[in-house]
């Protein structure tokens, strides 16, 4: 199962993109939150991967999060909801707004959405309430940076360096210098970019 994705953008669209991993190009599906956060074309992008496997064809969706990933794993749970439909929520809905629609059974909000009628939306409500009280807490959190979460952004564009083809010793002084350069916590996407900046540099 593929489970994260990091190469170059080499197409991309407001459902779906198109990532470059060292010459085999991947296509993923995307809601509209994930395409709204992607770099430009060209550059590279990071995703958290869910690999759906059919009878007849292997399909890869994309998000920028994992909560995103986590929120659309959620929803695919419920009887009715696949992941298109699941992932035509998170494009209608902000996450935020998703789990505080689900937590609070606004059944209205959620029939809002193309394909989810009051019975679906009922169903979300009900079976998932209790479901992202966690991932409603761990967004709080989440807006604390602390050192575990920089360690952690760390290796991960570390890993998509290395997985671009660069010497892992190389990539990490790259990353020390644009760590130690940056005033604040960088997040993940610049990281990388930076990174390839100042590999490019020699």
């Amino acid at each position: 199962m593929i489970a994260f994705l990091t190469g170059r953008l080499a197409f991309k669209a407001p459902t779906h993109l198109t990532l470059d991993v060292q010459g085999v190009g991947y296509e993923v599906h995307i809601p509209l939150s994930t395409y709204y956060a992607l770099p430009n074309l060209d550059e590279v992008a990071a995703l958290n991967i869910y690999t759906h496997l059919r009878e007849d064809a292997i399909q890869l969706f994309g998000f920028f999060s994992p909560r995103e990933k986590e929120l659309f794993l959620l929803l695919t749970t419920v009887s009715g909801v696949g992941p298109k439909l699941a992932l035509n929520v998170l494009s209608s809905l902000p996450v935020t707004e998703l789990l505080c629609a689900i937590q609070t059974e606004d059944v209205e909000k959620l029939a809002t959405v193309p394909g989810i009628g009051k019975k679906s939306a009922g169903r979300i409500a009900l079976e998932l309430k209790d479901k992202v009280v966690k991932l409603q807490s761990a967004s709080v959190q989440s807006s604390i940076p602390d050192k575990a979460g920089l360690d952690g952004s760390f290796e991960d564009a570390l890993s998509a360096l290395v997985n671009l083809g660069y010497r892992p010793q190389d990539a990490k002084e790259a990353l020390k210098r644009v760590t130690k350069a940056a005033a604040s916590p960088v997040a993940l996407q610049q990281l990388i970019r930076e990174g390839l900046k100042e590999l490019a540099r020699g």
